[in-house]
């Protein structure tokens, strides 16, 4: 009995020792990924959308890229299809043959109006100080550098600090005043250089501000009005670098235009019609004070049972427009302008004093390194660096940089004068300026020290504060006034 169950268990040890020794398969090692590096990368598809996919068009805009930008649509290499490439096609040498092919009208006009040229704001500075005007910026002389005239200087000047918002110029480096050029430089938006979209749109107060900024019309409709640039007088004092200084200067928060305040912007009262030359300007009376049967040519605007209603452009909120109604207005309309009492502040930049330096010392501005201007502000902020600046109209870089500073920036007391034309106006001191020049040693350039021009540098301006007129209204202009009026 005990053999008969010795046998299977004998038989059952030795075969499951003959499986032990069997050998196993040697484990397969997972793969290795490929290295990425070593993958070619698939061409892209032909055409700009295989690069430039995000790229989104409005409607009225979608056909080729190359309708507008040339270049090669064809190709799938960079450098073959770059060839040839408009890249700013929008820009004032080119808008013409390109955007004016379906816009010729309005191409033609904006080129020809001062609000596109500056040809107002050049002729403004150089008559200030004697010189005879220009029809174009394209006529503004090269200066000499550095400067060997009184018209070098002055065109210098214009050059390469005043010029920054013409339509040529892509604005300064400050994150709100960045734009493209041309006619992109209102129908496109860029934030920090770069296309927001490229959807071109009805301008906003966003592009109007990327020129209208530094204590400049505009600004003052969204109760901007810049700090003094004295480190003592700005705010809030920070202690670490970067601040952010979306225009340049930190800004003081004043009250803003009750147009605004309601929810109205820039292109309420002021149409492309108007800045493309083909319709006049809108007065604070063509709306508050109309002739009977006469509705201002305002695509906004419209009369109801003899009730004019304005419909805000961005909000789309009606707004009733009132009637001029207080008898002040009857008795002085005629000779006292609207802004007179309406205006709840003004700029009152007094003694603009330019220094046209080509020293590396840096040291007297060492508490006016603010200057709304970004070249101006590396150069102070980089005792390394040699003087230069930008030619905002060939683009070259050249020696020098003009420097900034006041004599006084306050805006609570309004300028008040009777006009040429008999009409008791606000004024502001808008070419109160004084011009220096100094060269690398610091020695004065050809008695270029303090130069001022022919004027006291009053201009009459229309503030864009509007509100109540308050009480006490009369008394900032009765002294104007002939006792029979």
């Amino acid at each position: 009995m005990r053999t008969i169950f010795l046998l299977p268990t004998a038989f059952l040890l030795i075969f499951l020792n003959s499986c032990r020794e069997e050998k196993q398969p040697a484990p397969v090692p997972p793969a290795k990924p490929q290295d990425a590096a070593t993958i070619p990368a698939a061409p892209p598809p032909p055409g700009c959308r295989g690069c430039h996919a995000e790229i989104q068009l409005d409607t009225p805009h979608d056909f080729a890229c190359t309708d507008c930008h040339q270049g090669d649509n064809s190709a799938n290499n960079r450098q073959l299809a770059h060839q040839g490439l408009n890249a700013k096609p929008a820009a004032p040498e080119s808008m013409a043959a390109v955007c004016g092919r379906c816009h010729a009208q309005q191409a033609e006009g904006c080129a020809q109006r001062g609000h596109f040229s500056l040809r107002n704001e050049v002729n403004l500075i150089r008559s200030q100080f004697g010189l005879e005007p220009v029809n174009s910026l394209r006529e503004l002389p090269e200066p000499n550098s550095p400067p060997q005239s009184k018209e070098d200087l002055v065109n210098d000047l214009l050059r390469r600090r005043c010029l920054r918002c013409h339509p040529g110029a892509a604005g300064d480096s400050y994150p709100q005043t960045q734009r493209g050029t041309g006619c992109a430089a209102c129908h496109l938006r860029k934030t920090e250089g770069k296309l927001d979209s490229h959807a071109f749109s009805l301008p906003g107060e966003r592009q109007c501000l990327s020129c209208h900024y530094g204590n400049r019309v505009g600004s003052d409709f969204a109760g901007m009005h810049e700090h003094d640039l004295g480190s003592d007088f700005r705010a809030p004092q920070v202690t670490k670098a970067p601040y952010l200084r979306p225009y340049g200067v930190e800004q003081h928060d004043l009250t803003q235009d009750i147009h605004r305040q309601r929810g109205l912007t820039c292109f309420d009262c002021h149409s492309g019609l108007e800045l493309s030359g083909r319709q006049a300007a809108v007065s604070c009376k063509d709306c508050h004070d109309p002739q009977p049967g006469q509705i201002p040519p305002l695509k906004n605007l419209r009369s109801e049972g003899g009730q004019l209603i304005l419909t805000g452009k961005a909000s789309g909120k009606e707004h009733p427009v009132p009637r001029l109604q207080h008898p002040a207005h009857a008795k002085y309309g005629g000779k006292v302008a609207c802004q007179v009492c309406h205006a709840q502040w003004s700029f009152n930049d007094q003694g603009t004093h330019l220094l046209l330096t080509y020293s590396s010392d840096t040291n007297p501005w060492n508490s006016l390194t603010v200057q709304s201007n970004s070249e101006a502000e590396a150069f102070l902020a980089d005792s390394e660096d040699e003087p230069a600046m930008s030619d905002t109209l060939s683009g070259e870089r050249k020696p020098g940089v003009w420097l900034q500073s006041y004599g006084l920036r306050r805006w609570e007391n309004m300028i008040i004068r009777q006009d040429k034309d008999g009409i008791v106006k606000v004024f502001r001191p808008i070419l109160d300026l004084h011009l220096s020049a100094v060269d690398e040693n610091g020695e004065v350039i050809a008695d270029f020290d303090n130069i001022s021009g022919n004027s006291d540098g009053l201009l009459p301006y229309t503030p864009h504060t509007t509100g109540p007129a308050g009480l006490f209204y009369e008394q900032r202009f009765l002294r104007l006034l002939l006792p029979q009026d």
